[in-house]
């Protein structure tokens, strides 16, 4: 397993909420940019919550099979570190903007991971979430962790139905470089409880700290 187990929030739509967030500390937040999400964030918004971001805390922007236009106006507004891609994007398209980029994979749909995962040679990471093709994340449902591969040659993501009670059990079948979670950690859509991202944080420590120890008998 990793060092250490990396966070990102994502769909935060809230000044506050990033401010928890980043003080728990999370290594990334991610801003929902798509426009037919229920976490969508206006630009304007989106840029005023990218500024209260502190510094080394990276800002992810969710996209889904956005025209060239709006993606281009997204990265020119909020100044994005990284896109994630989550919606049928190719290679070529995603690579087109210039920037280093996250490709969501349906494990909803996708049967074959590594066939999927070669189309982005180019990806820094994936994301592996439990939504099908054309659909969105954030759904609370997790995928069987049984299906992800051991190698993909770059850092592995796993997110969908991830919160504070089975973290440990994510972190022990998957071993991930990183947990990326939205509605675990949610009072309401776009809406972060303090309270459960603080315990999803906890749970996460508790469960890394258990790892070394095993390791080290």
């Amino acid at each position: 397993m990793n060092a250490r187990v990396r966070v990102k929030f994502c769909g935060l739509t809230r000044a506050e909420d990033i401010a928890t967030a980043c003080a728990l500390g999370v290594d990334a937040i991610g801003l929902v940019m798509t426009r037919r999400s229920k976490r969508f964030v206006p630009l304007e918004q989106a840029a005023a919550l990218r500024e209260a971001v502190p510094p080394f805390v990276a800002v992810v922007t969710l996209l889904l099979d956005d025209e060239d236009d709006w993606v281009r106006e997204v990265i020119s507004r909020v100044g994005p570190d990284l896109l994630q891609f989550h919606g049928e994007e190719s290679a070529a398209r995603c690579t087109a903007f210039g920037r280093r980029y996250l490709k969501a994979v349906p494990m909803g749909s996708v049967d074959d991971v590594y066939t999927y995962a070669r189309a982005h040679p180019q990806a820094s990471g994936f994301l592996l979430d439990s939504h099908a093709a054309g659909a969105q994340g954030g759904s609370g449902v997790a995928f069987d962790w049984t299906r992800v591969p051991r190698d993909l040659g770059r850092p592995l993501l796993l997110a969908g139905g991830l919160h504070a009670g089975n973290v440990a059990a994510a972190v022990s079948a998957v071993q991930p470089f990183a947990l990326d979670v939205s509605s675990g950690i949610e009072s309401a859509p776009g809406i972060k409880c303090a309270r459960k991202m603080q315990q999803f944080m906890q749970s996460l420590a508790s469960a890394c700290t258990d790892q070394e120890e095993r390791r080290e008998y």
